[in-house]
Formats: C-alpha cells, sequence, structure tokens
C-alpha cells in the first residue's frame, strides 16, 4: 500500500470512528433517552447501557470538574489528535496507519462531547451477573482507543519484515 493510500486509510477509518461515536451517543441520548432511563439491560447478564456523565477522560479517569478543566482536556485531546495526524504522514505500516486513525476518530468524538455538552457521553457497562471487575462506563470512541493503542502496542512487538537483501556498497 502506498504512503498516500495509508494517510488516506487512517483519515477513513478516523471519520468512521467519529461518525459512529457521535451516531451512538445521538441514539443514546435522543432514542433511547438513556438520562432519564438510567440503565437499560442489553445483554444480561453482560452488557447494560448505565448513562455517565464523564469529567475525565477515557473511563472516567483523571476526572477534571467542569468549566476551565474540561477546557484543557479538549485541549490536549486536540493537541495529541494533530500529533496524531503529523505521525499519520509517516505511517510506515497500513496497521499504523488504521490505528493512528482509530485514535484520533475516538479522541475527536469526545472533543466534539466536551465542545457540546462540557462532558463526555459514556453509556457501555460491561460485567458479569453482578461481578463487576471492569467498574467503568465508556463509549464507542472509548473502544475505538484502546483497540487502537492496542494494535500499536502489538504492531512494536511483532518482528518486523527483513527487506530484501542488498549488496555492499562497492570498495573504492
Amino acid at each position: 500500500m502506498t504512503q498516500r493510500a495509508r494517510i488516506l486509510a487512517g483519515i477513513a477509518l478516523a471519520a468512521v470512528v467519529l461518525v459512529a461515536d457521535q451516531a451512538s451517543k445521538y441514539a443514546i441520548l435522543h432514542i433511547l433517552n438513556l438520562p432519564q432511563r438510567g440503565v437499560v439491560p442489553v445483554l444480561p447478564p453482560a452488557l447494560d447501557f448505565a448513562m455517565v456523565w464523564n469529567h475525565g477522560v477515557t473511563f472516567g479517569l483523571l476526572q477534571a470538574g467542569q468549566g476551565r478543566g474540561q477546557l484543557i482536556l479538549a485541549a490536549v485531546a486536540v493537541a495529541v489528535v494533530v500529533g496524531l495526524f503529523v505521525w499519520l504522514r509517516r505511517a510506515e505500516s497500513t496497521l499504523t496507519a488504521c490505528a493512528i486513525g482509530a485514535i484520533a476518530g475516538g479522541a475527536l468524538g469526545n472533543v466534539v462531547d466536551r465542545a457540546r455538552f462540557g462532558m463526555v457521553v459514556d453509556f457501555i457497562h460491561v460485567h458479569w451477573a453482578g461481578w463487576d471487575p471492569f467498574p467503568f462506563v465508556f463509549n464507542v470512541g472509548d473502544s475505538a482507543i484502546v483497540v487502537g493503542v492496542a494494535a500499536l502496542l502489538l504492531e512494536g512487538l511483532l518482528p518486523r519484515p527483513v527487506g530484501r537483501l542488498q549488496a555492499p556498497p562497492p570498495k573504492a
């Protein structure tokens, strides 16, 4: 895949993640009306939709409150996305480009929430029959960020293919 095609793949995935994230949040807020319903079982006993207004970053970490804290988190997220798109221009593999796109799209989805609501809409709660080893509520954008980071880590751990052997330069 050419460098241009990798860049376009990363940008396209960022756009798909952003749209999926915002569409899911629209459905949660305006169709399912989750803020009034609180919790809706989806796949008992493992998955619920649970309304959480997140003032922090992914999975509610680093709670920032409202006002200036939210502006700082949004500014940091935008700076990270700019850095990701700079990195995308140099991505050497399709996996790297798509992982960067997933992370950027998820981050942008959360920035849109901060701009619209002053906080992030989280609603996916995974558990098992009352046992909650992962007590966080998250959204589609958070999921894309985690999958993107995992893909980057996995790619970093995998051996790189050896290129074609080149003859040493001639001796002068």
